[in-house]
């Protein structure tokens, strides 16, 4: 077997005939290699969805690499090798792409599908081999299954596997729920049929009596609603005829406020009073005017705040020592101030030397000692004066040069020259401030003063007098005030005349003579619409009343026709009530079926499973009773007292419920296919003389057909050290 199936990366997993130990710890992919093999055999529902507790096997198996769902699985089957691939196409078919073949050739197998696969190698569906050769731990425990009960059927009848009683008995119960469950079913509900047809023919007398009266009734009302709609009629006519009048005053306010605002704008006109935006726009410039005033104001204040600070840096600049030089002359005045050392360092010693040198000469041949020492020291005395001199003109130098500038000492000088060129830079910063805010008061003030001038030049074309902006702005106020009396008059001629239009609309045209005489109504409106509301309310109620007797006469029809539905009812309710108990009676029937069927069967499966039980349990147990649940008990040796499964320990439980299994499997299973038995961890309870005992038997059974046993304990395959007939696995190093 080669998979891509769960943690499963393309591992390949090789058997061999008879018992394999695969031996692996947990989460090492055991119940993986069980799911994949039982998928290659019967494929992968598809429609099957996660719920509570419950993971689909098409998410559960995911391959978590990945990739898509895949696998190989290569087999014996009826003496041919074959080659049995699925893949994935589509995410919602995992593993929907199948195909087998002969191993050599590559031809397929004809009929085998991916639907029909595991039935057709194995002889058996997929739910009887998960309930006798598939054995997982969790799922030991034997459950009833229709599959596996027709296959049971046809080893002890005819052979036929199309009978199954769980299935027929649950055909035959829905059937007799169908006809009577509790309060539910076709009797329950033809009886209160018949009991309402019953009572609806003793209501059609009443039901015919009371509709009668009721339509008299309504006729009286009818005649009472025409009389005050008259009256109403009448209020309509009086209420129109004060419309009429009322257009009339309407039309004529709207001619007398059309022609004041016609008035009021033909002044306007010859008076050139400009448009509204053009006032707005015009006063909008007067008051940005005194915003660029205010801008003028400052800056200039600013230029003058400037102006003072370049006074006060021009007066810091005359006030330094080197006032009226450049930062450069400034810089090297300070760098060449006189230094205290001979100028011609060499002179002396040179004196010296020579002095020393000459008296030598002299007196080299001179007997006395103190006449060399004589002329040495006055060659020395004369380069000591040449020294002392020269230092003293350097002295005088260098005072003067400081006494100029007011320094001290040299460091002195040097700061005082650093400040100095700071003062200088200081002086150039503030006077290129002042230029720029000159420059800036400078246009503020060119900008104030074309723009007065050119709001004046627009005012005057229609007001001559404005020869200042104040006058400009008390002219532009009063035309704005002139241009709002315009617009009033004219929202009152508008306002008018959709009046005098709603009326005109609201005005019938009844066609009333001019001349008519009408008198008003004696009653108010009010009183009139609430009595007439009343009388239609109590109308609607009668007419509806009536239709709803008659409604409810129509429905329960004519009293033959009820008398004749009622007698039908009562055959149908007698032939169900002989079906109801038919029915009953082949339940009865079909359970002493299933009983006698059981008591054929359960004895072999329970001869079976006891004596593989006694060999699993060495000799512990020696009978096993298998009831038609499938509820398990077994009979300790010794003892005529057979325990219930569930009164047994755990490890004893799983043995006696694996021995069943293995019974199962010898009497199901085909015997011509050779069954695979897959065993998940199916011992992990056993202690080990039982799993020991459990192994020997597998190595038996394991002549007549492969067994895989997958396991996380290392005894199975120390128990087999040595054993060439078992083939064991560690599975660890593969995954």
């Amino acid at each position: 077997m080669s998979a891509s199936f769960g943690k499963l990366r393309g591992d390949t997993l090789e058997l061999k005939e008879g018992l394999n130990i695969l031996q692996a710890p947990n989460e090492t992919g055991k119940s993986t290699w069980c799911a994949f093999l039982l998928s290659m055999l019967y494929g992968i529902n598809s429609r099957e969805r996660d719920r509570t507790g419950f993971i689909a096997d098409k998410n559960r198996y995911a391959p978590w690499s990945g990739a898509a769902m895949s696998g190989r699985l290569d087999c014996l089957a009826d003496g041919r090798e074959l080659t049995i691939t699925r893949a994935t196409r589509r995410q919602t078919s995992p593993m929907g792409d199948f195909k087998a073949a002969y191993a050599g050739t590559g031809d397929e197998v004809p009929g085998l599908t991916g639907l029909n696969c595991g039935e057709t190698l194995l002889g058996v569906s997929r739910e009887v081999y998960e309930r006798s050769a598939f054995i997982r731990q969790s799922g030991l425990a034997i459950s009833q299954d229709a599959g596996l009960e027709r296959r049971i059927a046809s080893l002890v009848t005819s052979g036929e596997e199309g009978t199954s009683y769980s299935e027929a008995a649950e055909l035959l119960k829905k059937q007799l729920n169908r006809r009577r469950h509790n309060r539910t079913g076709q009797l329950p509900t033809l009886e209160g049929e018949l009991a309402e047809a019953r009572r609806q023919l003793g209501e059609l007398d009443s039901l015919q009596r009371q509709l009668t009266a009721t339509q008299a009734q309504a006729k009286a009302l009818a005649a009472e609603a025409d009389a005050l709609a008259e009256e109403l009629a009448l209020h309509d006519r009086w209420e129109a005829r004060e419309k009429r009048r009322g257009l009339a005053d309407a039309q004529t306010a709207a001619a007398q406020t059309r022609q004041a605002a016609d008035r009021l704008r033909q002044r306007l006109e010859e008076d050139r009073v400009p448009e509204n935006d053009t006032i707005g726009r015009l006063r909008g410039a007067i008051v940005n005017l005194e915003t660029v005033r205010k801008s003028v104001d400052k800056a200039r204040a600013e230029r003058d705040e400037a102006m003072k600070a370049l006074l006060r840096a021009e007066a810091a600049v005359n006030n330094s020592p080197f006032a009226g030089q450049t930062a450069e002359s400034a810089q090297k005045a300070a760098a060449s101030l006189p230094v205290i050392r001979p100028a011609a360092w060499w002179l002396p010693i040179l004196l010296c030397a020579a002095g020393a040198g000459a008296a030598f000469l002299i007196v080299r041949d001179a007997d006395p000692l103190w006449v060399p020492a004589l002329a040495g020291a006055a060659g020395l005395l004369c380069g000591l004066l040449v020294v002392l001199q020269r230092l003293s003109s350097d002295k005088k130098k260098r005072a003067a040069r400081l006494a100029a500038y007011h320094a001290g000492s040299g460091e002195e000088l040097a700061a005082s020259a650093d400040t100095y060129i700071k003062l200088l830079a200081a002086r150039d910063e503030v006077q290129a401030d002042v230029n720029a805010k000159s420059a800036t008061a400078d246009a503020l003030y060119n900008s104030l003063s074309s723009n007065e001038q050119g709001i004046l030049l627009e005012v005057r074309r229609f007001a001559p007098a404005a020869f200042d902006i104040p006058t400009a702005d008390q002219l532009l106020r009063s035309c704005a005030v002139r241009r709002q009396e315009l617009a009033k008059a004219e929202t009152a001629a508008r306002e008018a005349s959709l009046r005098a239009q709603l009326l005109a609309q609201q005005v019938p045209d009844d066609g009333e003579a001019p001349g008519e005489a009408l008198a008003p109504p004696a009653r108010s409106r009010e009183a009139v619409s609430a009595q007439l509301a009343q009388v239609q309310s109590d109308l609607a109620a009668a007419r509806s009343a009536a239709d709803r007797l008659s409604g409810q006469l129509h429905a329960l029809g004519d009293p033959v026709v009820l008398q004749s539905s009622i007698q039908a009812m009562e055959e149908q309710k007698e032939e169900l009530e002989n079906e109801y108990e038919a029915i009953r009676l082949a339940m009865d029937t079909l359970d002493s079926a299933n009983t006698a069927l059981q008591n054929r069967f359960s004895p072999e499966l329970g001869r079976q499973a006891a004596r593989i039980f006694q060999e699993l349990t060495v000799g512990r147990y020696g009978g096993v009773v298998l009831d038609r649940a499938f509820r398990l008990s077994a009979e300790p040796a010794g003892d005529s007292v057979y325990r219930d499964a569930a009164l047994l320990s755990a490890g004893a439980a799983d043995q006696l419920y694996l021995a069943t299994r293995l019974a199962i499997c010898q009497l199901v299973l085909p015997e011509e296919k050779a069954v695979p038995i897959v065993l998940d961890d199916a011992l992990a309870t056993f202690d080990d003389d039982r799993c020991a005992a459990a192994l020997r038997w597998l190595k038996e059974e394991g002549r007549r057909r492969q067994i895989l046993l997958f396991t996380c304990h290392s005894r199975e395959a120390a128990f087999f050290a040595g054993d060439d007939e078992v083939s064991v696995q560690r599975l660890t190093a593969a995954l």
